[in-house]
Order: C-alpha cells, then sequence, then structure tokens
C-alpha cells in the first residue's frame, strides 16, 4: 500500500512539473504559422492577434495594473458611437442577431450575415430552456436598470469592444472584429433594453 501512495505522489507531483512547463509564445505563433501557412491571406490575418490581444495571450489573461491601464485606453480609442446618438435599434431583429451562430466558418458563402451567438453565453429571454453559462444572466437586463441613457452607452461600448471595458475579457469584441454591423449590435441593444422586448418581461 506505501508503494501505491508513494506511486501516486510521484505522478501527482509529475503532473505539476509538466502543468509548469507552458510552451513559449513564439512556440506557439510558429505552431500557428506552420499550421495555417497555407490559408488565404485574410483566413492568416483573424489568426495575428492585435496588440490587446497579443498581451493577453502572453499573461495568460492576467495582465498588470499597468497593462491594464494601457488596455483600456487603447480598446476604447476603438469604439465608434452611432453617428445619429441613437443606440437602440428594433428588438425583433435583434432577436435573431442573438439566436444566430452563424459567420464566420471557413464553409459559409460569401455575404453570409454573422450572427452574436448571445445565447451560447447568456441567458437573456427568462423563458428560454437553453443557454449557456459562461456570462452573467441578461434577464431583465434593461428593466434592472432602468433603461437609463449612460448605462445604454456603456452596454454599447461592451458589445463593441469588451476589451475597453473589461481587460482581456472572454466575450468576443464584436464591433471591432466586425463580426456585427452598427445596425445589428443597435438591434441586439433593443432586443436587451426595450421595455416591450420579451428579455424585459
Amino acid at each position: 500500500m506505501k508503494h501505491i501512495f508513494a506511486g501516486a505522489a510521484l505522478l501527482l507531483s509529475a503532473g505539476a512539473a509538466l502543468a509548469d512547463e507552458r510552451p513559449s509564445q513564439a512556440v506557439i505563433d510558429a505552431y500557428l504559422a506552420a499550421t495555417f501557412g497555407k490559408a488565404p491571406p485574410e483566413w492568416q490575418a483573424r489568426i495575428k492577434p492585435d496588440e490587446s490581444l497579443a498581451v493577453c495571450n502572453t499573461t495568460r489573461n492576467t495582465p498588470s495594473s499597468a497593462e491594464s491601464e494601457a488596455m483600456l485606453k487603447r480598446e476604447s480609442a476603438r469604439v465608434s458611437y452611432p453617428a445619429d446618438g441613437k443606440f437602440l435599434g428594433d428588438w425583433k431583429k435583434g432577436y435573431q442577431v442573438a439566436n444566430n451562430g452563424r459567420g464566420g466558418q471557413f464553409s459559409d458563402a460569401p455575404n453570409t450575415v454573422s450572427g452574436g451567438n448571445c445565447f451560447a453565453c447568456h441567458q437573456l429571454d427568462p423563458k428560454e430552456v437553453s443557454y449557456g453559462t459562461l456570462g452573467p444572466s441578461l434577464a431583465a437586463y434593461g428593466k434592472d436598470r432602468k433603461y437609463d441613457p449612460e448605462t445604454i452607452k456603456d452596454a454599447y461600448t461592451k458589445i463593441y469592444n469588451s476589451m475597453a471595458v473589461v481587460p482581456c475579457s472572454n466575450m468576443p469584441r464584436f464591433g471591432v472584429n466586425k463580426v456585427l454591423d452598427e445596425q445589428q449590435i443597435k438591434d441586439v441593444m433593443a432586443y436587451l433594453f426595450d421595455p416591450e422586448s420579451p428579455v424585459n418581461k
């Protein structure tokens, strides 16, 4: 029995040591380049991290205070707000965007309209039974926030560029990366904030 415990201890210590031996960023970059080296240029561009994502990768999503501050400043400057000053579109179309997980796949036909796939990470409509929990529940989002204009602008910022709000956020940067266009984001905003939206019922 002692030999079994000793062996288990050795395995555990070896596993911990291996976990600490992470490949360097240079090794990871070289692997990605070799893997996607023959892909079309537009696909290669998608795997090249921008400055903020590079920081998140090298720090394993734990940037220093200085790096976080620089990231928030850098990403905030990339947010483009609606020229007409209106942040809310059509909540019914917003539901369609939130419930659509298509887009960004190599098999997509040209001009495929991407969705936000919001239900993959969030609860939205309280009656919806299928949703992810990686992100917080957004049920009653507008109702709980009393439809405050400043809060609406903050939510637009988060959808457009999540790293302008939370450094190394897990949430996709829908606007900056052109996953969703301005009107789609407005429609999702309406789905979150419109009093008539199922989210707020």
